[in-house]
């Protein structure tokens, strides 16, 4: 394919041929955006929200497979909880990559190639899981569905190109909340061949899935862009860890996304390890592990609208309060052996964690905002100012991403530890407590308390 998208007539001259490619984009101007830049924009979101929730699903599908491993397969608790823990672990360090290959192949044409990637450890899941199949293939077949968490990070960063800062916060949730439907989408589909072909037929997930990720590809390929000032990210991931507040931010970012992500791989495993007298069968677990992934899901572009309304840094402080609340009900529920109130605590624990997914990254555009402004009240250019925080928050939605995903494996690890050594998840749910104190208090210093030097409308 060889033809070029320019939206205007004044378009920079074409660098690039073989495929589609967008060379002049403004969206902090008005009249571009409303002309242009908005349907465009929308085209790109649509698609890119598509391919990420598939990417999200097979990311997420040892978290149902493992339901489906009986005693004819032979695997205790502690090797379930490592075979959700590697997909999550392989995600988290492609990340990096994924968010390089944006500004090195283009937006759409790395969606195109992500997506396809998605056909290995689904392929893989098809040829290798029957009774008999040794852990150690398993744990290998798993890391492959790791390419699936990747995913996130290439299409977050170019999204957040596309829109102007005053839409960064929504637009950015519903990107990221799309995609993170993938996770109860997985487990509504595993429930669903659970009740109908039986825990015999594990392999029936992957047959749903293969012909959606050729369609996922098929779409990004007819419809998606690719933006010249993307390829201008080389060098941006080495500039903003220099920033102190990259490492704030993947610090809350791990409370949050590697929340929702550990407790969406682990939820089902936990309800049938912490309560296995109200769980016989793998069906009972399977119906509830859905509802929390889905509101966590769902209320995350709620989280990037407050931020954009009220700061994401208020918006975070409050969620990780909420956060530490719901630790502690979940607690007193499992001394207690109360499975409602243990639902009730992990459903705080879920909506919650997705709120904050919107509102801490509503926070990456807003620091490097803020520093721009910074620089050009000091003399710089205010056009230069602009693309630098774009490609510096472009390169920090890609590292927070990629750290965050990694608390994802810490929440399995936790779970599994506990219940190797207590025989319960109390260890885990005191340490996330513990963490999510920590967290509120870093972003209260960092963020809001009053002092000098502190960035505005953060």
């Amino acid at each position: 394919m060889t033809t070029v998208n320019t939206p205007t007539a004044t378009a920079a001259p074409q660098q690039r041929r073989g495929g589609r490619w967008i060379d002049d984009w403004r969206p902090e101007d008005l009249d571009f955006w409303n002309t242009q830049g908005k349907s465009i924009a929308r085209r790109n979101l649509i698609f890119s929200v598509l391919s990420e929730h598939i990417g999200f699903s097979v990311w997420s599908l040892w978290s149902v497979l493992v339901l489906f491993l009986g005693k004819d397969y032979g695997f205790d608790p502690a090797q379930k909880f490592l075979l959700t823990a590697l997909p999550t672990l392989v995600g988290s360090v492609l990340r990096i990559p994924y968010t390089f290959a944006v500004g090195k192949f283009g937006g759409r044409n790395w969606t195109i190639v992500a997506a396809l990637l998605l056909l290995l450890p689904t392929i893989a899941i098809a040829l290798v899981l029957k009774p008999g199949v040794s852990f150690t293939t398993l744990l290998l077949v798993s890391l492959l569905a790791g390419v699936g968490g990747g995913n996130f990070a290439s299409s977050m960063t170019n999204i957040n190109a596309y829109y102007p800062s005053r839409l960064k916060g929504w637009a950015l949730g519903i990107n990221a909340g799309g995609g993170n439907l993938g996770v109860p989408v997985v487990q509504l589909v595993g429930l669903l061949v659970l009740a109908t072909v039986g825990a015999t037929h594990p392999r029936a997930m992957v047959a749903i899935y293969i012909p959606l990720i050729l369609l996922a590809a098929l779409g990004a390929a007819l419809t998606m862009d690719n933006l010249s000032q993307n390829s201008n990210a080389k060098g941006a991931i080495r500039e903003v860890t220099g920033h102190y507040q990259t490492w704030v931010i993947s610090l809350l970012y791990i409370g949050t996304f590697g929340s929702f992500i550990g407790f969406g791989f682990a939820f089902g495993q936990v309800l049938l390890v912490q309560f296995p007298g109200q769980f016989p069968v793998p069906l009972k677990a399977a119906a509830l592990t859905w509802l929390g992934p889905l509101l966590g899901s769902l209320i995350r572009p709620v989280g990037g609208a407050l931020a954009d309304r009220y700061k994401g840094s208020l918006v975070t402080f409050w969620n990780f309060v909420a956060m530490a609340l719901g630790a502690v009900v979940v607690l007193l529920a499992s001394r207690a052996n109360s499975l409602p109130l243990f639902l009730v605590g992990f459903v705080i624990l879920f909506v919650f964690s997705g709120l904050g997914n919107g509102a801490v990254y509503k926070m990456i555009p807003a620091i490097f905002s803020a520093k721009a402004q910074l620089s050009t009240g000091a003399g710089a250019d205010e056009v230069e100012a602009a693309r630098l925080a774009t490609k510096r928050s472009g390169a920090l939605i890609g590292l927070a991403g990629a750290i965050g995903a990694f608390g994802g494996v810490l929440v399995n690890l936790a779970f599994r530890q506990s219940f190797l050594t207590l025989k319960n998840g109390d260890g885990a749910y005191v340490a996330f407590l513990v963490f999510y104190a920590i967290c509120f208090a870093v972003t209260w210093a960092i963020f809001i308390r009053p002092r000098a030097g502190k960035l505005q409308g953060v």
